[in-house]
């Protein structure tokens, strides 16, 4: 098979994973930055064609796409034939349309980019809103969409009893906690969301009695700030479970979000490895090479 995984430093444990599960070899992409802020970037020489796996989390885009270009110009310059973009989290998904007069729609510019530089992508549990499929986002490339939810199950099976119920904060999660559920043979909730800002957000749980004297997990695709959570985490502990855990595809929350999580009565977080951090456990390799194997080498 005529083909590589290529990562960033940051990505190295995650990509080696991935080239590991897939039987590839993994080469490294030297970033530096020049003292005006201009990014140097340089992949390894060898003139290797064929597919081009670029392993790049976009989980701080703004910094992360300008060097990504880079690279990708980089590796078609050195003989690659087809590039790939493996981006378990992709950012800039939530601008799906101007809210206000004036505002760009980052999700269209953020679609074209990639589009115009890679030849496929790859990603996990896109947070898609009005915008039914990713490949509508990224118009005339292959696009896979894929789910972090068997992931996610086998992890939380070994952590959790059989009296545990898991807990969706918002109708939208409702189909995405069921498949974690279902495996498990777990109850779930789901409950109503009203956000009334970026970090102030309402959670009403329907059937709040179910958890009465019974451990929750609560199940979501991203944890940003946590305020969804931590909401979700007031209301269950008002109808009396016995413990709260917490389950995401993503976790993007900051050490101090995660301090206020633990503070709220979250005894535990766990996410996948798509962005590093330190609840980042739960592997996302064996997702994405069966996709990748299927669909695109």
């Amino acid at each position: 098979m005529n083909a590589a995984v290529h990562h960033f430093e940051r990505d190295a444990a995650p990509a080696r994973r991935l080239a590991e599960a897939l039987g590839l070899p993994a080469h490294g992409i030297a970033h530096r930055r020049f003292p005006d802020g201009e990014s140097l970037v340089q992949v390894e020489p060898g003139g290797r064609a064929g597919t081009a796996l670029v392993y790049c989390p976009l989980d701080d885009p703004d910094a992360r796409i300008m060097p990504l270009l880079l690279a990708a110009s980089a590796l078609r310059d050195q003989g690659a034939a087809r590039l790939v973009l493996v981006a378990p989290y992709l950012g800039y998904m939530r601008q799906d349309c101007a809210f206000a007069p004036g505002q760009a729609v980052s999700q269209r510019v953020i679609g074209a980019l990639i589009a115009q530089a890679f030849g496929a992508l790859v990603t996990v549990d896109p947070h898609l809103h009005r915008t039914p499929r990713l490949d509508a986002v990224v118009q005339g490339i292959p696009a896979l969409s894929l789910s972090a939810a068997p992931a996610i199950a086998g992890a939380i099976a070994a952590m959790v009893t059989p009296d545990t119920v898991l807990v969706g904060p918002d109708a939208e999660s409702r189909p995405w906690v069921q498949s974690v559920a279902a495996p498990a043979g777990l109850d779930l909730i789901v409950g109503t969301k009203q956000r009334r800002g970026d970090r102030a957000v309402e959670i009403t749980l329907e059937d709040a009695g179910k958890v009465a004297g019974r451990p929750a997990v609560l199940v979501d695709d991203v944890i940003s700030s946590g305020g969804t959570l931590i909401a979700c985490a007031r209301a269950l502990r008002a109808a009396g479970v016995t413990s709260i855990g917490a389950v995401a595809s993503h976790c993007l929350a900051s050490e101090a979000d995660l301090a206020a999580l633990a503070d709220a009565g979250i005894a535990s977080v766990l996410a996948c490895d798509s962005v590093p951090g330190p609840v980042a456990t739960i592997p996302l390799a064996p997702v994405l090479a069966a996709a990748i194997r299927q669909s695109l080498l």
